[in-house]
Order: structure tokens, then C-alpha cells, then sequence
């Protein structure tokens, strides 16, 4: 009699323990799936990049730390005025370069007289950009292949973009992703205009 009156006190233990412990395995549950949202977010959506010059002038400022969107070309083909993150040339070790795409794959790209001309026809810009005085490789036209964009800074004058042979067609591989909000300085602090 004794013995079983020792398991039957043993299995209430064992049955206090697990209903103590259920709450802490449901808490433990929701850490890890908030951390886990946390990370994911961060990884495709909250990468940080430091702008330098002020090639992209008036939209982003030297110093300022914009987030890009890592995803984004996962799900679309980047378009005509985006305004990308990349490395030139796939240089890792180089700093990010941040500009706006002008010529698409397969396109043809040329500078005549200040003009930005695609396969032959005059592009009209709609955000503010500063005249361009040197128009570098693409004075000369400039057929893009399947996988290859040109991008220029906003700012033409103070800008190291694909008129030069450093930087030249940015291919896709190349691109980090799409700046899309600005978190420093304060007052810069919002979504980036494209």
C-alpha cells in the first residue's frame, strides 16, 4: 500500500512540473518567432548604407544612413528611376555607390549636349537633376546588354557614375538592393523620393 501511495504522489510532482513549465515553453515559442520576424525584416528590409558625396543631391545627403530593400528585385526587375545600392564593377571592396537607373537592359544610351538620349529618343526627367557638362563614355553611344543598367548620381557634376570607365554599366548581380527610407539625420528622416 505504501508503494502506491509513493508513485501517485510522484506523478502529481510530475504533473505540477509540466503544467509550470507549459508556460515557459509558450513564452520561449513566442520569443522565437518575434526574433525570428525581427531578423528577417532587419535582413531584407532594414540593411543600412552610409551615403558619400553628395552625388544625390537634393534627395539624399552626404552622412546621411539610408536603409535599402533586399528583396524587392527578388519579386521585380528594377525599373527606370530607381534609385539603387550597389558596388561598382562588383568590387567588395569598395563602398556602396547609390544612384538612379537611367538606361534599362538592352537599351541604347547616349549624351548629346547636356540631353540623356535612349535607343534615339530624348529622356524626360521629372526629379530635379543638375545640367550635365561632361558626358564621359557616353559620349559615344552605350548598348546595354541583358543584364547591365546605367545609373547616373542627381547631382551630374559631383558624381562618379557609369560615364566613367571606374564605374561603367552596373549589371545586376552588382545591385544590393533599393534605398527606400532615410533613418539619419533626423531631419532628413523619411521615405526616399524616386
Amino acid at each position: 500500500m505504501r508503494g502506491l501511495k509513493f508513485r501517485r504522489r510522484r506523478r502529481r510532482r510530475n504533473k505540477f512540473r509540466i503544467e509550470m513549465l507549459r508556460p515557459v515553453a509558450v513564452w520561449a515559442g513566442k520569443i522565437a518567432i518575434v526574433c525570428l520576424f525581427a531578423f528577417v525584416f532587419v535582413w531584407y528590409f532594414g540593411q543600412r548604407v552610409a551615403v558619400v558625396g553628395d552625388s544625390m543631391n537634393p534627395i539624399l545627403n552626404n552622412g546621411d544612413i539610408a536603409l535599402v530593400n533586399r528583396i524587392v528585385y527578388d519579386a521585380t526587375a528594377p525599373k527606370r528611376g530607381d534609385i539603387i545600392v550597389f558596388k561598382p564593377k562588383g568590387n567588395e571592396n569598395s563602398h556602396y555607390y547609390i544612384k538612379r537607373i537611367i538606361g534599362l537592359p538592352g537599351e541604347k544610351v547616349q549624351i548629346l549636349e547636356g540631353e540623356i538620349y535612349i535607343d534615339g529618343e530624348k529622356l524626360e526627367e521629372d526629379y530635379g537633376v543638375s545640367e550635365i557638362t561632361d558626358p564621359g563614355i557616353a559620349a559615344e553611344e552605350i548598348e546595354l546588354e541583358g543584364n547591365e543598367f546605367f545609373v547616373l548620381g542627381d547631382d551630374r557634376e559631383n558624381s562618379e557614375d557609369s560615364r566613367m570607365a571606374d564605374v561603367g554599366n552596373v549589371k545586376r548581380s552588382y545591385i544590393y538592393g533599393k534605398a527606400w527610407f532615410v533613418i539619419s539625420p533626423w531631419e532628413n528622416f523619411g521615405f526616399v523620393r524616386s
